[in-house]
């Protein structure tokens, strides 16, 4: 089967398009007592310190192809942290990073993309459950371009770059950009679904659900992991230091708790 590509748009100046991929990811766990709970928020702040984060955006630029400007980052107290990167393209861009062709992008280990200049961002938001031993740690991150290609190559690399149960995402495309014609273009590069930009690797591990606006160019997916291992989701103890009626009240509990976010919708009581 021979790829057909789209034809290039020939512009009158510089392509003002933005394009911003946001996107919210959730790692979910048990952690029984106070002290687990509060060990868990201390290893969240210690794996996702803003060194750490601006370590995963700067590999982000890389993918992309970007110049960093400017780098501002905050660790709070006392749970969470923030970055901020400006960044700029690169004085000579090759045209095979410029594709916006609906295909995954990187994997953490496999760097190879471009974006134009702009900018990205990631906040954390660690909290847990007063009394069911529920604790949830949530990043919002930000990827936005001005120019010719899209932020959605860097979503595999993002993705399996934190630890992620639920994902929760949103593309549009804003403004418009104007051909040699004079004639307006609202959207440069074809996408019906934000799932063409993901590998069939994560596609096979997760639940996916499409809500889109084609004619807004808003484009959203939710994705929740399929498999349920729950040893992966006790933090402190493991299954031998439960008893297995707990163990099944505790799966009910996490299971709730992903559907409630992955819905955006209270459940009512267990």
């Amino acid at each position: 089967m021979v790829e057909r590509h789209q034809k290039q748009i020939r512009l009158h100046g510089f392509n003002n398009l933005t394009k911003t991929l946001s996107f919210n990811i959730y790692d979910i766990c048990y952690a029984r007592s106070p002290a687990h709970r509060e060990e868990y928020l201390a290893y969240i702040d210690e794996e996702y310190n803003a060194d750490r984060l601006t370590k995963i955006l700067t590999d982000v630029a890389d993918i992309i192809g970007a110049n960093i400007l400017n780098v501002a980052r905050q660790d709070y107290d006392p749970q969470g942290a923030s970055v901020t990167i400006l960044v700029s393209e690169e004085p000579v861009i090759a045209e095979d990073k410029l594709s916006n062709s609906a295909k995954p992008g990187p994997y953490p280990e496999d760097v190879v993309a471009h974006l134009d200049k702009s900018h990205l961002t990631v906040h954390t938001y660690p909290e847990s459950h007063p009394d069911n031993g529920i604790s949830t740690f949530r990043a919002d991150i930000d990827v936005s371009t001005c120019g010719r290609i899209s932020p959605l190559k860097a979503l595999n690399y993002l993705i399996h770059s934190l630890e992620s149960d639920i994902v929760i995402m949103d593309y549009r495309v804003r403004g418009f950009t104007r051909d040699v014609k004079g004639k307006k273009h609202f959207i440069d590069h074809k996408i019906n679904s934000i799932q063409n930009f993901l590998s069939p690797e994560t596609k096979r591990a997760y639940s996916m659900m499409d809500v889109n606006v084609y004619q807004e160019n808003i484009f959203h997916t939710k994705m929740m992991l399929k498999d349920f291992d729950l040893d992966n989701y006790l933090f402190g103890l493991g299954k031998n230091d439960y008893f297995e009626r707990d163990l099944k009240q505790i799966e009910v509990q996490l299971r709730k708790e992903m559907q409630e976010i992955y819905y955006g919708r209270n459940t009512g009581s267990l």
